[in-house]
């Protein structure tokens, strides 16, 4: 389930609406999103995750019209149920990671998806495409260049060749400074 959350970058309501027969895994593997406003959106998966879902599915076999990650009884997991999961794998990593203090929510992990795609150099309109976003301006919320990106833009251009002039202050200005 977070490897599903995190490959597509779903908002929650997205993640707990999927059934069975929304995900393609064939040499091609996809998973069809319904987002806001019932749009539907297509997303690619790694192989890593499409290798993840066969395991899910051989493990737990469901007709292609139920929840992908259905909850105890059976149904559609709630946004909850998904925090709470989230909540334990955290945990699990902190124990391992002790500087994994901050809170990670569902949220958080679509922020890091756009990041992702954002520092391996793919186009803004595409990850706008990737989260469902009607404006490329919605995506800029999530995507905040980091250090690193910043650095890899300044070498990739010159300074300018211009020698700085020095600053010469007017008779004026030099009047002004001497009376204070």
């Amino acid at each position: 389930m977070l490897a599903t959350l995190y490959n597509t970058g779903a908002r929650v309501s997205e993640l707990i609406s999927l059934a069975v027969g929304d995900v393609v895994l064939g040499s091609c593997a996809y998973v069809h999103l319904k987002g806001k406003g019932r749009k539907q959106r297509t997303v690619p998966l790694w192989r890593t995750t499409a290798s993840c879902l066969r395991q899910w599915l051989r493990a737990y076999p469901r007709p292609a019209d139920q929840p992908l990650f259905p909850n105890r009884a059976g149904g559609p997991m709630t946004r909850t149920g998904v925090t709470d999961r989230l909540q334990l794998a955290v945990a699990t990593a902190a124990r391992r990671c002790p500087m994994l203090k901050r809170r990670i929510s569902p949220h958080t992990m679509r922020h890091s998806t756009a990041m992702h795609l954002l520092q391996a150099g793919v186009d803004i309109s595409v990850i706008a495409l990737w989260l469902g976003h009607e404006s490329i301006e919605t995506t800029h919320i999530y995507v905040e260049a980091d250090l690193a990106m910043k650095e890899r833009a300044l070498s990739a251009v010159q300074a300018p060749s211009v020698k700085p002039l020095r600053f010469r202050p007017t008779e004026d200005v030099l009047a002004f400074l001497e009376g204070l």
